[in-house]
């Protein structure tokens, strides 16, 4: 039997549901297709589960500081890893129950909770029965890529999935992949307590970033008594008496390291091997992603792919901005595009890493004439008061336009500072109209005029 409907949409990561929102708003008859867990990698194996960790990590590393603020425990810092799991189990958990209740709920929508795999360009199966729609939406998301690394079949590993249900903590934690989900879960588990060790094969850490990103960033690691292993050219795994041997060709230091647990944090594939894209005649590229152009739409009209699984950003603002380029153009007549976007990101790291626009090094290649002003965090009153200096803030305008192209906060409230900056390159201003703006002190935010009045010509 197949079952009619005016649209389905298949994954319900932070694109779908809000798609199915509108669709059915306006009228659509509409079906959403989730195979296992609502909300997709953000709510269950992604940001939410991971940031509340981080937030426990930042606690018990303000405890064991106390002292630097006149504050005296009486005890060392005790890290509960159970009740740590658990709590970040409940904003998970939370979160999920709350999106597939508005799903369950909403008028129009027919939830279904299974495997769907495309059987031609307007029919999907689900099991034993038959979708058919006009309109097919893919958010289907991605998960954790496991190279074919040396050993690695023969060793026990975590990914960022199966890490989250550790209810202890590690006794030596190697991360594989000097990353952000790896860099991330190296400061979260040596603030628990772990020893913590990063290979990377790249020359350094977070290599699409600016050089003095990347030597910060490891600066701030090291400092806190991790170790990094960088130029690990030839990375392979051993079973070891200690847990796993991990084997590390670098320019320098010892040729392996052991730990009690290996962690792979060497990116993200999409979830799109077992979706009968071929069967349908959708088009990938050669690491899976589906193939979409400028307003999201694949190369088999009725067809649109949403969210990790384009290749077009793998962040959760990212999906669900693809969500509303979708729903505009649709809906509303309108003509947007993911090239409008203006790219904005973190790295939750401790001072976290707020970037928007292009790198100094990616504005260099485009030949333009540059401005760049940088200064560090010591120079900010707030970094100052709240005793976390490390860092600086660095922000790249073209000459000519005067149009900010790009900026770096790694330090203290970055991750919040950056939008002053990405709501002026989207408004389109020059950057004297935010060198003018009076800011409030004590801020991170009220340094960034006084960045933005020091710009000077590029060497």
């Amino acid at each position: 039997m197949t079952q009619v409907f005016d649209a389905i949409v298949i994954g319900a990561g932070q694109a779908g549901p809000s798609l199915a929102g509108r669709l059915t708003a306006a009228g659509m008859k509409v079906a959403i297709v989730e195979r296992k867990l609502f909300g997709g990698t953000c709510v269950n194996t992604g940001c939410m589960p991971t940031k509340t960790l981080v937030a426990s990590a930042y606690a018990a590393h303000l405890a064991r500081r106390g002292a630097e603020f006149g504050i005296t425990l009486e005890c060392p810092v005790m890290i509960d890893m159970k009740r740590v799991k658990a709590r970040a189990e409940t904003v998970s958990t939370n979160a999920r129950t709350n999106i597939e209740t508005w799903l369950r709920g909403m008028a129009g929508l027919t939830v279904i909770e299974r495997h769907a795999r495309l059987e031609g360009p307007d029919t999907v199966r689900v099991e034993d029965g038959l979708l058919q729609a006009p309109r097919i939406f893919l958010n289907v998301g991605g998960r954790a890529n496991v190279p074919d690394m040396p050993g690695v079949g023969h060793v026990d590993y975590l990914t960022n999935t199966s890490v989250l249900k550790l209810d202890h903590v590690p006794r030596h934690l190697v991360v594989v992949g000097g990353s952000y989900i790896g860099l991330e879960f190296a400061q979260m588990y040596r603030r628990f307590g772990a020893q913590v060790s990063i290979v990377e094969m790249a020359p350094r850490l977070i290599a699409r970033e600016d050089e003095d990103v990347s030597e910060t960033v490891r600066e701030i690691l090291t400092d806190e008594g991790i170790t990094v292993r960088t130029s690990a050219t030839c990375i392979g795994f051993r079973p070891h008496a200690d847990g796993v041997a991990v084997d590390v060709d670098c320019t320098s230091g010892e040729p392996f390291t052991v730990g009690s647990h290996v962690l792979l944090a060497v990116g993200r594939r999409p979830n799109t091997d077992d979706l009968g894209l071929d069967v349908a005649g959708v088009a990938t590229d050669a690491r899976g992603n589906i193939q979409v152009d400028d307003n999201l739409a694949t190369n088999v009209p009725g067809i649109w792919a949403l969210g990790d699984c384009n290749g077009r950003g793998a962040f959760t603002h990212t999906a669900y901005n693809d969500y509303e380029i979708v729903a505009a153009n649709l809906l509303d007549g309108d003509n947007r595009r993911v090239s409008d976007r203006i790219p904005g990101y973190a790295l939750y790291i401790d001072p976290p890493l707020g970037r928007v626009g292009l790198s100094e090094t990616e504005a260099r290649r485009t030949g333009r004439k540059l401005l760049v002003s940088k200064r560090p965090m010591t120079r900010v009153g707030r970094a100052i008061e709240k005793g976390e200096t490390k860092g600086f803030m660095k922000v790249v305008a073209d000459a000519d336009t005067k149009q900010i192209l790009g900026a770096a906060i790694l330090g203290v409230g970055g991750d919040e500072a950056i939008h002053g900056i990405l709501d002026m390159m989207n408004a389109g201003a020059t950057y004297p109209v935010l060198q003018w703006a009076v800011p409030i002190h004590p801020t991170v935010s009220e340094l960034i005029p006084t960045v933005l009045g020091d710009l000077k010509p590029l060497n």
